[in-house]
């Protein structure tokens, strides 16, 4: 009788022992979905949800060394990019060549958002660097980049004639996206004809 009494204790564990197994096993493999999705996203395609809205108003002075800041009404009236970036961004400096090529060429107005920087850290990153911009804010607060939205430098926007947000990169700009994406919108907002 005791052997037959240790059986069904035995049989009775085994359903209470087999969910104890079963549960953290569910819960590891729901854990390992959820990061394989999220992996599979590409940080720099978060939508914005300012994309079709106009651009917060603002008003930055200039970088020091420049003369001319950045304000709501600067972004008006033409097709142009905001391109948000910081002498302290390793990122902002691998894109900072595009930036020149694309002021070279004359593609489009590039007006510059400078985020949280020194006034000299600016000054110097521009005239040792190149300065591509038309108009260059200093956000040194970074207040003006919050109500943009921005995560992180660099982004850039490209803002239409009307003064909207018509799309967000989210870092750098490589030659690669400037002939993909940005020139075939920027003539599109433009109204060119192929």
């Amino acid at each position: 009788m005791t052997t037959e009494a240790t059986i069904k204790g035995q049989e009775q564990k085994r359903p209470l022992f087999r969910l104890a197994t079963l549960v953290p096993l569910l819960v590891v493999a729901g854990l390992v979905g959820v990061l394989a999705v999220g992996l599979r996203h590409d940080p720099r395609e978060i939508p914005s949800p300012l994309i079709g809205e106009p651009v917060p108003r603002f008003a930055l002075p200039a970088v020091r060394g420049r003369s001319l800041g950045l304000s709501t009404a600067d972004l008006k009236g033409e097709v142009s990019l905001v391109n948000v970036f910081a002498s302290w961004c390793v990122a902002c400096r691998d894109e900072h060549p595009v930036l020149m090529q694309m002021k070279r060429q004359g593609l489009v107005p590039i007006h510059g958002l400078n985020y949280k920087d020194q006034p000299a850290d600016a000054q110097k990153w521009l005239d040792e660097m190149g300065d591509p911009y038309t108009r260059t804010g200093a956000d040194i607060d970074g207040r003006v980049a919050i109500d943009w939205g921005v995560y992180g430098v660099p982004e850039t926007f490209v803002i239409d004639r009307e003064g909207r947000i018509a799309y967000k990169q989210i870092g750098p700009i490589t030659p690669e996206l400037v002939d993909e994406t940005l020139l075939p919108l920027i003539a599109r907002l433009r109204g060119d004809r192929p």
